[in-house]
């Protein structure tokens, strides 16, 4: 087992380096890396307690026959006949504020997949983010953008924080302007049409499947796979800017 978990980071490692080196590399072979390997390696990183989607299946449950299920969900794949199921929406309390925060929680299967495809795409859009980055980054969190930004206040030199935010993100992300943003990086189509399948599942709520024409539920795992192209093209992808009435502009991001 250790040995294939080698041969799993061995092979994101080294579409890293090629991203690191060919800043306008299309990548036209990634599917290949959704293997039995892979897909272990994301049921081993899945929480005992997670919570179930509408199929009710725990990663207890699927482990007593993980081999058998892995080797039949990689077939299913490899045919492009896996077909992800509605996110199970519930509702948490949103810490400062008198409303809930809608989360999505995706079927286990679903949640190996799109584990593994965002496993695939970071190492590809890891490369491309600036240091002052820290929202879905691999040993990267909130208290690590609370404590540069400390740094940098007492520091001195700062006048000014601005605290900006996007309003309603993850309800009103554009499917297709999302596709096209992967597009820039991602040439490999059974990756892009997976992704797309992802976006388009739906969601059940009191019994009832809605469609999702925009947005992607925040809970799922897919959200982190969604997050790096928009990041990456729009503020990521921005330089420190200079202004006549300051002598320094610093900022930190964190989704």
């Amino acid at each position: 087992m250790l040995r294939n978990r080698e041969m799993v980071a061995t092979k994101l490692q080294r579409i890293a380096e090629k991203a690191r080196i060919e800043s306008s590399c299309r990548f036209t072979s990634l599917f290949h890396l959704m293997n039995v390997d892979m897909l272990r390696e994301c049921f081993r990183q899945l929480r005992k307690d997670a919570a179930a989607g509408i199929d009710k299946v725990t990663k207890k449950e699927y482990g007593l026959s993980l081999e058998k299920n892995l080797t039949a969900l990689v077939e299913k794949l490899h045919r492009m006949s896996y077909i992800p199921l509605p996110v199970r929406r519930v509702y948490i309390p949103k810490p400062g504020s008198s409303k809930e925060r809608p989360l999505g929680i995706p079927a286990l299967e679903d949640k190996l997949v799109q584990a593994g495809l965002a496993r695939i795409l970071s190492a590809i859009y890891e490369q491309d983010f600036i240091d002052d980055s820290y929202g879905f980054r691999p040993g990267r969190g909130c208290h690590d953008a609370l404590r540069a930004l400390s740094q940098e206040v007492e520091g001195g030199g700062i006048h000014y924080i601005v605290d900006a935010d996007i309003k309603g993100f993850f309800d009103n992300v554009d499917h297709e302007w999302l596709m096209k943003f992967l597009g820039h990086r991602i040439a490999d189509k059974r990756v892009l049409r997976y992704v797309k399948r992802f976006l388009k599942a739906g969601i059940m709520e009191d019994g009832a499947v809605s469609a999702s024409d925009k947005g992607t539920p925040q809970g799922g795992l897919c959200k982190a796979l969604h997050n790096p192209p928009y990041a990456k093209l729009t503020i990521m992808q921005s330089k420190p800017l200079e202004l006549p009435d300051f002598k320094h502009l610093y900022w930190i991001y964190f989704a």
